[in-house]
């Protein structure tokens, strides 16, 4: 008997507090969940004031603790776009921007030893000057335990400059040094956007793109995250292909099954501003480690609103999603 699937409006918006996203959620070792997303209290605008706040489940995300802040704004501008990780030596990670202006976005680390109670100095992962995204939910460590940061990145934001390349950032040391990768993903038009990472069965790595181009892309890497192929279409000749607007998709393997999840807003319209609205919010899985997909699921389709910067986390036998 599998328990019923279930949504909880947990961060609504409320005056002096316009906007709540980009989140990631980690297991605790008690099991209760810890939350982590961009709590903005200066405008709803990608620039606005923001800290990272977090939240507590007892009940697997049934019901949530009031918030409490886990970084706060140290920024120009703010601090954002949470991942919340468990890392092979047992510490918690939690990766977040810092904005400064439209030309300087930094992403840095900072590790728990107590399960989130405390926090060590945080450590730079992307040192070079620009505007560096990681979106939510982002980071990985591979198996052979390479954490990886993939970015995509601009000499700056919002201005006829802007253009952006996707790459890894890597450890080697569990977090505390970081280098860039030498390879880089480009496309057309605004470029290889807010880069997602899997790793594959045979040690490959696929990362997938947000582009203008009207289909997630996608690019591998047969050497860690150090350099990958020419980016292209995803499942573009298949019976059901992956297109998509101008919006994030978020890729994890099931620990239960070994497949691939995806989830993304499955609809693209040429002209359209950002290629269409971000609705549905639709998931689908792979049987092929990402070849061809199946099992289409529109997740939420109400047509008065978008849905997008999702995170995935698996806890037992549930999955569960913020957006």
């Amino acid at each position: 008997m599998h328990p019923k699937p279930y949504d909880l409006m947990l961060c609504p918006t409320a005056p002096g507090n316009p906007r709540n996203s980009e989140g990631g959620i980690v297991e605790l070792e008690d099991g209760r969940l810890l939350l982590a997303y961009s709590d903005f209290y200066g405008g709803p605008e990608d620039h606005a004031a923001a800290r990272i706040s977090g939240r507590v489940s007892e009940d697997v995300g049934r019901t949530w603790s009031d918030e409490f802040t886990l970084q706060e704004n140290i920024a120009r501008q703010n601090v954002m776009s949470a991942t919340l990780m468990r890392l092979q030596s047992g510490e918690i990670a939690l990766f977040y921007g810092h904005k400064n202006a439209s030309s300087d976005l930094k992403f840095y680390v900072k590790k728990s030893t107590d399960e989130g109670e405390s926090w060590d100095e945080a450590v730079c992962v992307t040192p070079r000057e620009g505007y560096h995204v990681m979106n939510n939910d982002r980071a990985i460590q591979l198996t052979s335990g390479r954490l990886l940061a993939p970015v995509s990145y601009s000499s700056e934001c919002w201005s006829e400059r802007e253009h952006y390349r996707s790459v890894c950032f890597y450890s080697d040391d569990n977090g505390r040094t970081w280098e860039k990768g030498p390879g880089e993903v480009d496309l057309p038009r605004r470029g290889a956007m807010e880069p997602g990472l899997v790793e594959l069965r045979d040690g490959s790595v696929m990362m997938i793109l947000r582009t203008q181009l009207g289909w997630i892309y996608r690019s591998y890497s047969v050497d860690r995250g150090l350099t990958w192929t020419e980016a292209e279409p995803m499942d573009a000749d298949a019976h059901h292909p992956l297109v998509a607007p101008e919006s994030p998709a978020t890729i994890k393997r099931i620990p239960m099954t070994g497949d691939l999840l995806m989830i993304w807003n499955n609809t693209y319209e040429e002209g359209a501003d950002h290629g269409g609205k971000r609705n549905p919010l639709t998931s689908a899985i792979s049987r092929d480690e990402g070849k061809t997909w199946e099992y289409f699921r529109n997740v939420e389709t109400d047509p008065r609103y978008t849905y997008a910067y999702t995170s995935v986390t698996f806890a037992g036998e549930e999955v569960l999603m913020t957006y």
